[in-house]
């Protein structure tokens, strides 16, 4: 069983997800805007956030930015709009997952299911002290740090788990099926385009070494430390 907590101003949508979630046999809390999420979130512990971007007060955005200060809660987002936008910076804020209004309920249990499945695996197996140093670009694995000429690189949780990945597989081809399977889970419910987008941020966290991340069309990403 999960302690949900449902953040939407629609009232209709709130019932929906709670439906479905007490029928599995979940808990369920709601909020109605950002503002009543982050109060909750201080009170509160809980397994996962389903919030929604656009609503009064403060916007989903805004909320996830305060929450993740003193909660690392796995939040997947809802929104009406599907812009590429929309995602990256809800990536960029360590969302866990994204989801399009209209959504079908039964799915977004399953993603809800995947998420917490995720969340509570290692996707990397870290060993003791593995450092790779590529000229300025240092990567503590065990330590989750990013070093890019000297300077602290912060991630999102999930573009540290894909950048590590290549990391140790450094040199080798990788597939989008295999990179999606191996940093995503099996049972992972997205499409191709959040690996696209997490590229990119990890292309962007990178800088001048996103050089290094090369793209092999039609096969997937290598990355390259020669």
């Amino acid at each position: 069983m999960y302690k949900i907590l449902t953040v939407d101003d629609e009232a209709r949508i709130r019932e929906i997800i709670r439906k479905y979630a007490e029928f599995e046999g979940h808990e369920v809390t709601e909020a109605a805007d950002g503002m009543e999420a982050i109060r909750l979130c201080r009170e509160k512990d809980f397994d996962i956030i389903i919030m929604d971007i656009m609503m009064p007060e403060l916007d989903g955005f805004s909320a996830c930015r305060e929450i993740r200060k003193f909660k690392q809660t796995p939040i997947i987002m809802l929104s009406a709009r599907g812009e590429e936008y929309d995602k990256i910076n809800g990536f960029e804020l360590g969302i866990d997952d994204y989801v399009v209004k209209p959504f079908s309920p039964k799915e977004l249990m399953l993603r809800i299911d995947a998420v917490m499945k995720r969340s509570h695996t290692a996707v990397v197996k870290e060993s003791v002290n593995e450092v790779v140093e590529i000229g300025g670009l240092r990567a503590d694995i065990t330590a989750r740090l990013v070093y890019v000429d000297g300077n602290r690189v912060d991630m999102s949780p999930k573009e540290y788990d894909l950048f590590f990945y290549m990391l140790k597989n450094r040199n080798i081809a990788l597939s989008r099926e295999k990179l999606i399977t191996e940093v995503w889970g099996y049972d992972f419910y997205g499409d191709d385009r959040t690996l696209d987008t997490h590229i990119k941020l990890l292309r962007k966290s990178l800088g001048s070494y996103s050089r290094l991340i090369v793209t092999l069309r039609g096969v997937g990403y290598r990355f390259e430390s020669k």
